[in-house]
C-alpha cells in the first residue's frame, strides 16, 4: 500500500480499494457465498435476520456468522490471505483475523442497516486497534445498500448506541449528509476502522447485495476474547463510552 493510502485511513477512518479480486476470484466467491444462502452448509445456528423484523417469512437482510469456521478451506483463500497482508501493513504485524461473516440484502427488502460502530458490538480491550474488510461480491450501489461512512468520526469517544424492543442491530445517530457513501464494483472493498459511524440504505433493487466481511485485530486481544467466552458467533452485547 502507499503511504499515502495509509494516511488517508488513518485520518479518515475508512479507504476503498479497487480493484482487489480478480474476476475469477469473485466468481469462486459467489458460488460460495450461494451454498450458505442455499443452506448448502450447516449454518442454522450462525444464520439470523440483522434486520430485526418480526415478518418471518423471509429474511430482510441476512446474516451468517463465522463462515470460515463451517468451511475452513477459505482461510487459505485469496481473499483471507490478501486481506491479512492489508491488515498488517495498516495496523502492525500482530494483526490476526477474529472473525468473518456474510451480510446480504436479498432483492426489494429495503431494510437500511443502521448508523452504527462496530466496537459498540464488542467487548472492551485495552488495545483498541481493530479494522474491517468490506468486500463487494455484487455490484454495491445507492440502491442496493453501499456502505456509507462518517468521516474522523473514529477519533471520537464511542456513541451512545441502542437496540429497539424486540431485538434488531444497534443503532446511533448519524445522517448522509455528513458521511460520504462508497459504491463498489464486484470484487472490491471498503476497509474502515472499529469506531468508524457507518450504515447503508436499504436494497429497493431486483438483485442481492451480497457482502463477505473480514474483521481483524491485534492477536493478544483475540485471544483475550476468547478467554473471556467471546467469539463473535451471533451474541450481542451493547457497550458505550462517555
Amino acid at each position: 500500500m502507499t503511504q499515502q493510502e495509509k494516511l488517508l485511513f488513518k485520518e479518515e477512518g475508512f479507504l476503498v480499494i479497487e480493484p482487489f479480486l480478480s474476476q475469477k476470484e469473485v466468481q469462486y466467491y459467489s458460488e460460495i457465498y450461494n451454498d450458505f444462502l442455499n443452506n448448502k452448509f450447516d449454518n442454522s445456528e450462525l444464520r439470523s435476520d440483522l434486520s430485526g423484523a418480526n415478518d418471518q417469512s423471509k429474511e430482510f437482510i441476512t446474516q451468517i456468522m463465522l463462515p470460515s469456521k463451517v468451511h475452513p478451506i477459505l482461510l487459505n483463500q485469496p481473499m483471507h490471505e490478501k486481506a491479512t497482508e492489508i491488515a498488517k501493513c495498516l495496523m502492525g504485524d500482530d494483526m490476526v483475523l477474529d472473525f468473518d461473516m456474510l451480510i446480504n440484502k436479498p432483492p426489494n427488502t429495503n431494510k437500511q442497516t443502521p448508523w452504527h460502530q462496530d466496537a459498540a458490538y464488542w467487548i472492551d480491550l485495552p488495545d483498541k486497534r481493530a479494522l474491517s474488510l468490506w468486500f463487494a461480491i455484487d455490484e454495491a450501489t445507492l440502491n442496493n445498500g453501499c456502505m456509507w461512512y462518517a468521516p474522523k468520526s473514529h477519533l471520537q469517544p464511542l456513541k451512545k448506541h441502542f437496540q429497539p424492543i424486540g431485538g434488531g442491530p444497534l443503532q446511533s445517530k448519524g445522517i448522509e449528509q455528513d458521511s460520504i457513501a462508497t459504491p463498489l464494483q464486484p470484487g472490491s472493498c471498503v476497509i474502515h476502522q472499529g469506531h468508524t459511524l457507518h450504515y447503508s440504505r436499504g436494497n429497493t433493487t431486483n438483485q442481492n447485495r451480497r457482502a463477505f466481511i473480514l474483521n481483524f485485530r491485534p492477536k493478544k486481544m483475540v485471544e483475550l476474547e476468547r478467554a473471556q467466552g467471546f467469539d463473535h458467533s451471533g451474541k450481542r452485547k451493547v457497550r458505550t463510552e462517555d
